[in-house]
Order: structure tokens, then C-alpha cells, then sequence
């Protein structure tokens, strides 16, 4: 009988030849493409910087403690909290010291969700005053209800009142969605699809503006400068996706890979929903050349390389030297030379005094390639790791994911120092819990799609094995296991110290934008199911 070896690299130089992933929808459409607001640039520059400061007055004159909260989180909502990060600072502490009404549902449940979504150690016992019996809560006004299951998402482990809270509240809002005429039904519906704490925040934004323009109780100037600032922002994405187009036609000609799959789009849209906030357009930008470049190392390790063709290439990543391109097949060596090239630019970037930051980029790409040589040896071998964590500890580590945040923070201004980078390269708990989440998340939609391909075991495998399962039971089971680790990285951030409020900031920005993206299917590789989503932010104008 032939190697497992010899059979996958039969099948992965027939793979080269054919094409396995459909067609990008998109092709050269943001290398021309201005939204219809350009002509406003300077006239919606200048009347922003008005109504900033004029918003700022309404959130530095709050003082009723149900109307600040609402305010904070309709800021949130809205995309516009960024720009008052101090004076929120402020109105949290004070939320967090004030004296409050501890019978009032929606008002218990409004301070709780702000506060642990800020990271201050608040107890879920508030919530034991509207318990009445096994499991039940006191039947409350929908807004309540809504309050309490949003604030339930921010639960940590041994919060059983917040488990019981969003089985309770969930079926009340089911039934609330099925046979009631509520004014809050869309609200309730959106927020049992994906809890506020859970959803990517330019998207919220995007969905949240016209469903604020139409509240009773909303306050003119905030909703002129949430649309004007979303305008703003579109047109900056605009310039961006140009640019990322236009670096991966150059990639396509220099490196003559025809066969890789064209998503640069969809990775910018992606890699946006964890960086959207004005000053990180840097990151965004390298987040998308790094993640569209490690699409492609993970597709040739999964499935277009050779067994030999990809020890040389990660002998050659070891190197990280023009030197290593002679040890490469002929269809990776323009690949391997635009990824050192890609890289000297970002230390052209980002100028003398941050180029050192790319140093740790490299370092978390050769280790991420590591991981990829270990799963081709359990390939060629056939081997399914005995449990579910044994695959974990190469796994949640060749997800990428710690080589996505590292970019994240490379692009970053001058928050992010040398022991912020150190911090990510010694792989802490919080980044792991990040990436056995993120991990997770893939392998729930992805396995089935690729039972058929020639592909190493996955998490789901794993648990089957070790636990004598189905395939529907072990991913019932990852699903229950990616709930535990929200409560993980909630409890994880609390415990961070001396780490810019960024730093964690961003890993939950990751992880609300990995949620989306798996959701119901493995939407990148299937990227129809991103379309709409991408035309709302960067295309189609808010509706009037």
C-alpha cells in the first residue's frame, strides 16, 4: 500500500490544476468604486468636528443614572464611543459608586452589563433579588427582559443566576417574537440572533443608525454625527480596500498562484470588524496582507502542498532569507519573495522608530508554520490525536490567531510597546482561550464541508474518538465548550494588568468578528454569505 504521503501529494498537484474555491464576487470593483458621499468629504469633515463637541456636552451634562447609561450604550451602539473614551471613563466610575435602585430589572441589568463589559468586578448576585423559583425570574416588561439577557452574555463561570437568566429570558423573548405586535420585536429578534455584547461593532453601528433615527427619545445631534462619522469612516474603508485590491493583484502577478483562493476583500471586511476604530487604519491594512498571506500558507499545508514541498517551505520561513529561495519548488517561489517583501515594507511603514515591532510578526509567522509541519505529520500518518486537547495544543495555535493579533498590535500607535508584543509572543492564557476559541469556531462549520477533502482530523474528530460520540453529539458539545470560553477570556481580562485597555479590547473585537464570520456556515470560504454585510458598510448608503 502507497504512504499516505505519496496519495496527498498525487492529489495536491492535481489540486494546482483545478479550481476548488469559487470565483472572488468582487474582482476590481474597489479599485474604482467611490461611495456617493465623496463629493461631502470636507463639508462632513468640518461639520463632524462641530457636532463632537456638541455631543460631547450632552455626555459631560449627564447625570440621571438610568438616562447616562443609555447614553453610553447608545454611543456604543452608534460607533461614536472612541471619541469620549475619558468622559465614559468617568460616568463609569461614578455608575460604579453611586448609590442605584436595586429592585429596577432593567436599570440592575443596564449597570451590570456596562460595568462588565468595562472589566469592573461586579457580582451577578445582584440578580438574585428577581428570582422566584427553579430557574424562573419575576415576569417583567420586555425592556427588562431584553436588558437582563443582554447583560447575561457577560457571565463568567460560576454565575449560574446569569445561566438560568438567558434560559429564562430566552424563551419569554421566543414567544415575545412569535405572537407579539411589541415595538421592541426587531430589537429582540437582532439580540437573540447575537447578544449585544457579541455583535462586530461597525456592523451594529451600520444596522443601529436607522433604527435610532426612528426612537421617540433620540437626540438629534448624536444621530447627524453617527451618520456623518459612519460616512467618514466608509470613505476611509474605501481607500483602504483600493489599496489591500490593488497589493493582492500585485501578489497574483509576482507570484503566478492562480489557484489560491481570491478573498481579499472578504479579509479586509473580516479584519475590519476588529479594527474599526479611526486611528487603526495601519492595522487594518496589515491585517489584511497577513491574513490573506497566511490563507494561502494554510491552504498549502492543508491541501496544494507536498509533503517535501513543505518541509523546504518551512526550512525556508526558518530562514526568512532570500537565500532559502533555492530550496523551493518553482510555484512557491514568488510567493515566499513577495511575503519577505510584504514584510520589508512594514518596516518601511512604520518608520526607524516601530520597525522593530515587525521582528515579532516574523516570529509569530515562523511559529504559526510550525504548527502547520506538526498537522502534516499527523496527516501523512493518519493520526488522530488520542483527545481533543492534545489536538488543541498545536491547533489553537495554527488557527492563526496569535499571529492575527500580533499584526493587530504591530499597525497600532505608540500604546503598544515592546512589552506589549513580549506579552503576545509568550502565548498567555487570555490569547489561548482566544485561540481555542477561534478554533473551535472553525472547525464546528468546517468539518463536514471537508470530510471529503484530504485533510488532517479536527477538534470534532478528536472528541469523537475520545469520547465514543456522533458527529452531531461532539459538535453539540464544542458548541457548549465555546460558550465556556467567553466566560474564559471574561474572567481571563479581568486578571490582565499593565496591558493597555486596546489589548484586550481588540482580542474581544476578534472574537465578536469570528463569531459572525462562523455563525451559520464557514462564510469565507462560502463568501456569499458575506455580501450583503459588505455592501452595507462600505457601498450602500444608510436609507433616509
Amino acid at each position: 500500500m502507497a504512504p499516505a504521503s505519496v496519495d496527498h501529494d498525487q492529489k495536491a498537484e492535481e489540486l494546482r490544476k483545478a479550481t476548488t474555491f469559487h470565483p472572488s464576487l468582487w474582482g476590481d470593483f474597489f479599485l474604482t468604486y467611490q461611495p456617493p458621499t465623496a463629493p461631502q468629504h470636507e463639508y462632513m469633515k468640518e461639520r463632524a468636528v462641530v457636532l463632537r463637541e456638541d455631543v460631547r456636552k450632552i455626555v459631560n451634562g449627564s447625570t440621571d443614572l438610568r438616562e447616562t447609561m443609555d447614553l453610553i450604550i447608545t454611543l456604543q451602539r452608534l460607533g461614536l464611543d472612541y471619541y469620549y473614551e475619558n468622559e465614559i471613563d468617568k460616568l463609569l466610575q461614578d455608575i460604579h459608586n453611586l448609590d442605584y435602585n436595586d429592585k429596577d430589572l432593567n436599570l440592575v441589568s443596564l449597570r451590570f452589563y456596562l460595568l462588565r463589559k468595562n472589566n469592573y468586578d461586579v457580582s451577578s448576585d445582584v440578580f438574585l433579588n428577581f428570582k422566584i423559583q427553579d430557574g424562573n425570574f419575576a415576569i417583567a416588561d420586555t425592556r427588562s427582559l431584553l436588558s437582563l439577557y443582554n447583560a447575561a452574555y457577560l457571565r463568567r463561570h460560576g454565575d449560574k443566576v446569569l445561566d438560568e437568566a438567558i434560559s429564562f429570558t430566552r424563551c419569554c423573548l421566543q414567544d415575545i417574537v412569535e405572537h407579539s405586535e411589541s415595538p421592541f420585536a426587531k430589537e429582540v429578534s437582532s439580540s437573540l440572533h447575537t447578544p449585544l455584547f457579541r455583535r462586530v461593532g461597525i456592523l451594529e453601528a451600520r444596522n443601529y443608525i436607522p433604527i435610532y433615527e426612528k426612537e421617540a427619545t433620540r437626540n438629534e445631534a448624536i444621530l447627524e454625527y453617527a451618520k456623518l462619522n459612519f460616512y467618514l469612516q466608509q470613505l476611509v474603508f474605501c481607500e483602504e480596500l483600493k489599496h489591500c485590491t490593488m497589493w493582492w493583484k500585485e501578489f497574483l502577478v509576482k507570484s503566478k498562484m492562480t489557484f489560491v483562493r481570491d478573498r481579499i476583500v472578504e479579509v479586509y471586511f473580516w479584519m475590519n470588524g476588529a479594527c474599526y476604530d479611526p486611528p487603526y487604519s495601519h492595522s487594518r491594512i496589515i491585517l489584511t496582507k497577513i491574513t490573506s498571506l497566511v490563507t494561502i500558507l494554510d491552504d498549502m499545508f492543508d491541501t496544494y502542498g507536498t509533503t517535501e514541498e513543505c518541509i523546504k517551505f518551512a526550512e525556508a520561513i526558518n530562514r526568512w532569507n532570500e537565500s532559502a529561495v533555492p530550496l523551493l519548488p518553482e510555484y512557491m517561489k514568488g510567493f515566499y519573495l513577495f511575503l519577505l517583501e510584504t514584510f520589508y515594507s512594514f518596516e518601511d511603514e512604520l518608520g526607524p522608530e516601530k520597525s522593530y515591532r515587525v521582528l515579532y510578526l516574523k516570529e509569530a509567522m515562523k511559529r504559526l508554520v510550525q504548527q502547520y509541519s506538526k498537522e502534516v505529520e499527523w496527516r501523512d500518518e493518519d493520526y488522530v490525536p488520542e483527545t481533543m486537547c492534545e489536538h488543541l495544543q498545536v491547533s489553537m495555535e495554527s488557527i492563526g490567531s496569535v499571529a492575527l493579533a500580533c499584526a493587530a498590535y504591530v499597525g497600532m500607535g505608540d500604546v503598544i510597546t515592546k512589552g506589549t508584543l513580549e506579552w503576545v509572543l509568550s502565548y498567555p492564557q487570555f490569547l489561548t482561550s482566544f485561540g481555542v476559541f477561534v478554533r473551535l469556531s472553525n472547525d464546528l462549520v468546517s468539518t463536514k464541508r471537508e470530510q471529503t477533502a484530504d485533510h488532517s482530523a479536527s477538534t470534532v474528530h478528536c472528541y469523537m474518538k475520545e469520547h465514543g460520540t456522533t458527529m452531531n453529539d461532539a459538535c453539540e458539545k464544542i458548541k457548549e465548550l465555546t460558550e465556556d470560553l467567553w466566560k474564559d477570556m471574561l474572567e481571563q481580562c479581568l486578571a490582565l494588568k499593565g496591558l493597555p485597555k486596546v489589548v484586550p479590547r481588540t482580542v474581544f473585537d476578534f472574537s465578536r468578528t469570528t463569531d459572525n464570520m462562523y455563525k451559520n456556515c464557514d462564510a469565507f470560504t462560502s463568501s456569499q454569505a458575506l455580501k450583503q454585510m459588505i455592501e452595507l458598510l462600505f457601498v450602500e448608503p444608510i436609507p433616509e
